[in-house]
């Protein structure tokens, strides 16, 4: 049986730790955000808050913790995402985000994947507004990081503005202040998680009005951002704003983030500066034991519509899997761009 809040307990909403904003922020993305993606990011932005991929709760208290957990001091700030329902699995493992240094850890209420939904982890949970109520109060009563949510405008036939409303309204009272809102719903049978990010509309103006509604929260707005236009124009609605897939493949847009979003005097780094500067930990990093192209394949993107910029993807596409790949491996790379071949 799942623990029910005493709404008797007055719960203080988390408070946002100093040191870092959600005002940007790069979504946890499955198989791409992990922390060879993160230092790079860093690389581009001191301010933009990231993301882990989701962890499952069986994954951190059935296996080697570490594995998933440890991360380069460099990424601060960075959040874990958490997927799991049951609340003290799910304390246990916020506790273990704090232990590791975690800025903040989120709970997943959006993932589509039939692959979680058997385990009551994901988007699914938007049917179950009172388990995530209170799985997010156990987690804030275990640790004194920030705990927040992130979750869809609703699921299958349960998408209405007023469900959406009922479900931020049931989960809101578990103390929990900081929800990020990708602006679609999740349809759960017949559509892929590709599919579920593209074919389902945006629907932005349900996340301004949740913003209208409860103005004492913090709300970050996910789903088809492109550009820091767009990102500055949610910015008159909500408090934050969540680039995923264009942030991913297209990463120097976060070269503009600090300056743009932030305010920052910090000079903005030229790719080929970023590229360079990867090389230590490359190198770092495969004394370690980590295959070349574990690290350089998140930096693909990094010369995307620029002169030589497929020439540079294509080489780390064709060299870099080899055994012989080096650091060097990635200074070839940039000489095709030089040279223009």
């Amino acid at each position: 049986m799942q623990p029910v809040i005493d709404h008797n307990t007055v719960i203080t909403p988390t408070t946002v730790q100093t040191g870092f904003s959600r005002r940007f922020c790069v979504a946890p993305m499955m198989d791409w955000t992990d922390r060879h993606c993160r230092y790079f990011h860093r690389l581009l932005t001191k301010h933009a808050l990231l993301y882990t991929e989701m962890v499952t709760t069986g994954a951190l208290l059935h296996a080697e913790p570490a594995r998933f957990l440890q991360f380069n001091p460099e990424e601060q700030p960075v959040a874990l995402q958490l997927g799991g329902s049951n609340p003290a699995d799910l304390a246990k493992c916020a506790v273990m985000a704090e232990q590791y240094g975690y800025s903040e850890v989120n709970l997943n209420v959006g993932c589509p994947s039939d692959r979680v939904q058997n385990n009551m982890i994901g988007a699914c949970l938007m049917a179950h507004p009172q388990i995530v109520a209170d799985a997010l109060h156990t987690m804030q009563s275990a640790v004194s990081i920030p705990v927040t949510v992130k979750h869809r405008l609703g699921i299958d036939n349960m998408d209405s503005y007023e469900q959406l409303f009922a479900f931020v309204d049931t989960v809101r009272q578990s103390g929990c202040n900081v929800f990020i809102i990708h602006a679609r719903k999740a349809i759960l049978d017949g559509l892929s998680p590709k599919e579920n990010r593209e074919i389902p509309p945006l629907k932005y103006d349900w996340v301004y009005q949740i913003k209208q509604a409860f103005p004492e929260l913090e709300i970050i707005i996910n789903g088809g951002i492109k550009s820091l236009d767009e990102s500055l124009a949610h910015l008159s609605h909500v408090d934050g704003v969540m680039l995923g897939r264009e942030a991913y493949h297209n990463p120097f847009i976060l070269a503009d983030v600090d300056q743009a979003l932030f305010n920052a005097d910090n000079a903005k780094p030229e790719r080929d500066q970023v590229a360079r500067a990867m090389l230590p930990y490359i190198k770092q990093q495969m004394a370690q034991g980590t295959p070349f192209y574990h690290i350089v394949r998140h930096m693909l993107g990094l010369f995307h519509a620029q002169p030589g910029g497929k020439k540079f993807r294509r080489f780390i596409s064709e060299h870099g899997h080899h055994k012989q790949a080096t650091p060097d491996t990635l200074l070839d790379a940039l000489a095709c761009i030089s040279r223009r071949i």
